[in-house]
């Protein structure tokens, strides 16, 4: 993180929330959200400072709407339903050792299970 944005945050930022992972989302100070067709107002300033590595995959959905005003209310956890089929938000793994390798993956060995004998080439008639 930039020494500017410590700064802008320090002195421009409200804390609004937190997520599981640390990360902590801020607002403008003074500044509310307009409604839409206004007039041009401005809108507020929402913006994320990561724990750790910035990596926007990161940021759980519900945070990621706020970010990006599809919606206003700031997520809590209290207040999220959350349905028996969702899953937990995982970060995006790519490029670290928790990154999925299917089987053949030269990361993983490069051994692939043999064609099952059902693949016929296309070969054009003479």
């Amino acid at each position: 993180m930039t020494i500017g944005t410590r700064l802008f945050t320090w002195l421009r930022g409200e804390l609004v929330g937190t997520d599981q992972f640390g990360n902590r989302y801020y607002r403008e100070k003074g500044k509310r959200q307009f409604p839409r067709g206004g007039g041009r107002q401005s809108r507020e300033k929402r913006w994320v400072l990561y724990n750790g590595t910035p990596e926007a995959t990161k940021v759980p959905p519900m945070w990621h709407a706020w970010l990006h005003h599809t919606i206003n209310t700031v997520p809590t956890d209290a207040g999220v339903k959350r349905y028996a089929w969702e899953k937990d938000h995982v970060p995006n793994l790519t490029g670290t050792p928790f990154a999925y390798r299917p089987p053949g993956s030269v990361l993983r060995g490069g051994n692939r299970a043999p064609a099952s004998g059902d693949y016929h080439p296309w070969h054009p008639e003479p």
